[in-house]
């Protein structure tokens, strides 16, 4: 899910808010993700994304 979330901000070019609620988190735990709190190894996720 993480890959996922990077995708969607670094990629694509959608706020936290967004990418939150496409992954059904929330918005504060993007956060984490984004500043390397969680899962700071993981990658973004190649190719589109699974909806």
């Amino acid at each position: 899910m993480a890959a996922h979330i990077r995708f969607l901000i670094k990629d694509r070019g959608l706020f936290q808010h967004q990418a939150a609620a496409l992954c059904g988190v929330n918005q504060g735990r993007v956060s984490e993700v984004m500043r390397g709190y969680r899962h700071p190894d993981v990658p973004p996720a190649q190719g589109a994304f699974p909806f």
